[in-house]
């Protein structure tokens, strides 16, 4: 018995230096950033309609799919959000839905063709990219490789190499699948003003870009 507990102080002891000396390596700390750009490829809009009653209402939401189905939004790509009846006037009825469109679509043209009286409001919900969770990888990588890189040059000008990565943790600077300026929100919050308006542009080419920014803290082993 005291055979085999004075072997498992022996074994006890010996883990704890083993955890001393890990602690007391000595290290560098570096942080690695990375950015990209990613150009919008999806806009989803929220668009309202109205009617004076909800046989009015029906028929204009049939009007509705077919002006979105005519410029190349499929009936998936339409989703219903709410509806409205207005308690101090019961003649006004509203139903609100979500669009969405790609970079195929012509933009001009739908709005010109969604510049009617039964159109209460159009707005943007969201600004993406599809592949936006690919890209955000390629940035998180670029960022640790930033960090690599710089542990190797700061360590190689006192003679030193980079050892064992000791940790590595993700820091998220600003990243948004969303970008409005405010330029383009006003245009499109007023669009049955200005739908005809042939010199308003509401192209892809008037968003801005989905700005990714990612750090990346890490600890190195100094050899």
């Amino acid at each position: 018995m005291k055979l085999r507990h004075f072997l498992l102080i022996g074994l006890l002891t010996f883990g704890s230096l083993i955890n001393a000396q890990e602690i007391k390596k000595n290290f560098i700390e570096v942080t690695g950033v990375a950015e990209m750009e990613v150009e919008p490829d999806e806009i989803i809009f929220n668009i309202g309609i109205k009617g004076d009653n909800k046989n009015q209402l029906a028929d204009n939401e049939k009007l509705l799919f077919e002006t979105l189905k005519n410029n190349g939004v499929k009936n998936e790509d339409i989703k219903f959000k709410s509806m409205y009846q207005n308690i101090y006037s019961k003649k006004i009825f509203t139903k609100s839905f979500q669009f969405k469109v790609s970079k195929k679509t012509d933009m001009g043209n739908l709005f010109e063709n969604l510049n009617q009286k039964w159109v209460n409001n159009i707005n943007i919900a969201e600004i993406k990219n599809t592949k936006i969770a690919d890209f955000r990888k390629t940035v998180k990588i670029n960022a640790l490789k930033a960090a690599k890189e710089k542990a190797d040059y700061l360590l190689e000008s006192i003679g030193k190499k980079v050892g064992t990565p000791l940790e590595i943790t993700e820091i998220e600077d600003y990243t948004s699948d969303m970008v409005v300026p405010m330029a383009y929100r006003s245009k499109v919050a007023n669009v049955q003003l200005e739908a005809a308006d042939s010199n308003i542009d509401y192209s892809f080419d008037n968003i801005e870009n989905i700005k990714l920014k990612y750090s990346i803290k890490t600890k190195y082993e100094i050899l």
